[in-house]
């Protein structure tokens, strides 16, 4: 019995150098593109490339690492060690190109959609003010993706409603802002399909950007499902909304300028907020407050919840069906077409800057395209869009390069929005 269980032991800790270069082989070309866009296998697409598209170099540094021990070992000889360490080497130059990629790409797409949105001279609106937030010559936001303890004391973390832990919220501020000043202000909804909705720990990077350049960000929780049904996610960021407005003077925010932004779930929530100023549908109990705000900035957000055609769509509304409107769509299809910020579109609507990856295999590219191109024939307020060249969903939640050049894109378009308003007047 001893005997076999050492045999079985040392099977399977034989070296398997093949089957492991076909795995790493794998991730890297996953990372560099979804190997899948389609059905349910979208998800684990996803949740192995999106570290790999974001980090490459926590694999490759490693794998090479790991490869030279193994070859002093002796793994890569004969015909199949020496396939295997060909298919290693591939799997390096995949995650070589998307380290460069990453460097090189995000940052001349995003300024390519702020001057196209804003203007070629948009820089000169933020040198008119002077107490502009982009003016306060601390360090970009790569240097400064710091964590949540770095802003957030214990004293800040607040109820912005009555369905306690959901509707926690934390206020990151840099400490030495001044309790009586007026700094201008945005609400981070969370994602997480509707399902998670948990403040803790998304859009980071942005939120240490611009806290350490003295903007005050709100973090929310809010109900989700399955426990709660649709509207409740959406009346609770309303809630949130109404709550800055009335106590964001106490920590030093500007309650007449507020914007809202969110990833995933949170991009469709904020883009729906913002396209639903001051709804009563959405505001119960508190119909008289005001859910307006002053700019939005969606990120790989869901825009239609009413199509039933097209990839991924019979999978999308299966799922709203069961777990989060919990009504039948055949039914009550205009619970879903008024959820969609698409078909909430508006002449007066505050500016957006909606961005995307590529590459999400989890909210297909395609719908912000056309959330966009409708967008920008009714509106009157800029509608700014950046696509990044490689990016899966979740972006922007790691501290990675392109998470960071985000931050510092978004950062300039609200800071124009802001200076652009201060220069007009606070109530323009």
């Amino acid at each position: 019995m001893n005997s076999s269980l050492v045999r079985l032991t040392a099977k399977l800790r034989r070296p398997r150098p093949l089957a492991r270069a076909v795995v790493e082989l794998i991730n890297a070309a996953n990372g560099f593109h979804p190997l899948s866009r389609k059905g349910y296998k979208t998800l684990a697409i996803f949740w192995f490339g999106w570290p790999t598209s974001e980090l490459p170099l926590v694999y490759l540094a490693p794998s090479i690492l790991d490869a030279v021990r193994r070859g002093l070992r002796g793994d890569f000889r004969g015909r199949r060690g020496v396939t295997a360490l060909v298919l290693t080497a591939l799997s390096w130059i995949f995650l070589g190109a998307i380290q460069r990629r990453n460097m090189t790409t995000p940052k001349p797409v995003l300024h390519a959609a702020l001057v196209e949105g804003l203007g070629a001279d948009f820089t000169d609106v933020l040198e008119t003010l002077p107490s502009s937030p982009t003016s306060s010559g601390r360090p970009t936001a790569w240097r400064t993706s710091r964590s949540r303890r770095q802003y957030v004391e214990k004293t800040n973390t607040i109820s912005y409603g009555p369905h306690g832990r959901a509707n926690l919220a934390d206020v990151w501020r840099r400490r030495d802002l001044p309790r009586d000043g007026k700094a201008p202000v945005v609400l981070e909804v969370p994602g997480g399909a509707w399902a998670i909705g948990w403040r803790r720990p998304q859009a980071y990077p942005l939120m240490s950007h611009l806290a350490d350049r003295g903007w005050i960000c709100v973090a929310m929780n809010y109900r989700v499902s399955p426990a709660h049904s649709w509207p409740d996610h959406i009346v609770d960021v309303k809630r949130a909304l109404a709550w800055i407005k009335e106590h964001i003077a106490e920590y030093g925010g500007d309650p007449d300028f507020v914007a809202i932004t969110g990833g995933s779930a949170g991009g469709h929530l904020a883009a729906l907020a913002a396209l639903t100023p001051n709804d009563p549908e959405y505001q119960p109990g508190f119909p008289d407050a005001d859910t307006s705000v002053a700019a939005a900035v969606p990120v790989y957000g869901r825009y239609d919840w009413f199509t039933a055609h097209g990839e991924g769509r019979r999978e999308f509304i299966a799922y709203l069906e069961r777990l989060v409107v919990k009504r039948q769509f055949s039914r009550f299809r205009d619970i879903y077409t008024d959820a969609s910020p698409i078909r909430r579109l508006r002449a007066d609507a505050p500016p957006f800057f909606i961005l995307h990856g590529e590459h999400d295999s989890v909210i297909p590219v395609g719908e912000a395209r056309e959330f966009v191109e409708e967008f920008r024939q009714v509106a009157k307020e800029p509608v700014l869009y950046a696509e990044l060249p490689g990016a899966q969903h979740g972006y922007d939640i790691m501290p990675s390069r392109r998470a960071n050049n985000s931050a510092e894109a978004v950062g300039q378009f609200l800071s124009w929005v802001y200076a652009s308003r201060m220069k007009n007047g606070p109530h323009a």
